[in-house]
């Protein structure tokens, strides 16, 4: 292990053996604003995107939907598309090739397939293809994407959902769905980035372990984690290694 690397125990929510296991912190943890800054502005606005400017992020997470109308927008799902007036895709991608964000990476959330083109376009034109990282639930949409933009970095999130199922009703249920796919997850994951498949996983926070990230760090790829809005989540999350946490709320990161 390289010079200066240090390491740690983690021992967070849910984490047990074999699982829970000592593994290098990542240098520098990458810390990403979820639609910006969204629980100090409402997401996915130019105003979020300043305030996570503003709070020291490295990356912003943003999400695009075509809505019924044909338009590609700044919005997380069609009820949040018509509660508002939008940002297009080409105005968002205009205001993040100002200046100001020269030193911001960008995670563009696909909520659906089928505008991949338009999306590896809008990148390519406005020279921001080097610092983005696209992301969605859909692996035929990040095959689409790797075909098109072969240097363009792709992130698969884990688990596909419509809802957070953990604060409903069916919460007991999931979990115990999701316990089994936290144990496929690693092998699952490291046979994508293997094979070519994406360079990323964006893992929904009650699926990170340590054997996953050991994995995909194994296979050449990074792990991202989503949506955790509590600094000692994030410090146990840290500890495990992830490469990057991202949070409603980037004022946890201070």
């Amino acid at each position: 292990m390289p010079e200066g690397d240090s390491i740690h125990r983690a021992r967070g929510q849910g984490d047990r053996q074999p699982d829970d296991v000592l593994v290098p912190v990542v240098p520098g943890l990458i810390r990403v604003g979820h639609k910006g800054a969204d629980h100090v502005v409402p997401g996915n606005t130019v105003e979020s995107f300043e305030a996570a400017l503003e709070h020291g992020v490295d990356m912003i997470e943003f999400d695009v939907l075509r809505t019924r109308d044909g338009r590609l927008v700044l919005a997380h799902d069609y009820e949040d598309a018509a509660s508002r007036e939008c940002l297009t895709l080409a105005e968002g991608l205009d205001h993040f090739a100002g200046e100001a964000y020269a030193g911001v990476e960008l995670d563009l959330d696909m909520k659906l397939p089928g505008f991949e083109g338009e999306v590896v376009e809008g990148l390519a034109e406005r020279g921001l293809t080097g610092r983005s990282l696209v992301s969605t639930m859909y692996t035929d949409s990040l095959d689409r994407v790797g075909r098109l933009a072969p240097g363009l970095r792709r992130g698969w999130s884990v688990p596909r959902v419509r809802r957070n199922y953990m604060r409903s009703p069916l919460a007991v249920p999931a979990y115990a769905i999701a316990r089994v796919m936290r144990a496929r997850l690693p092998g699952q994951a490291a046979g994508r980035i293997r094979a070519g498949g994406c360079e990323a996983i964006m893992c929904h926070q009650i699926l990170v372990s340590g054997r996953l990230v050991r994995r995909v760090h194994a296979a050449g790829g990074q792990v991202y984690v989503w949506t955790v809005d509590d600094v000692r989540r994030i410090r146990v999350l840290e500890r495990l290694g992830v490469d990057g946490v991202i949070t409603n709320d980037p004022r946890l990161f201070d």
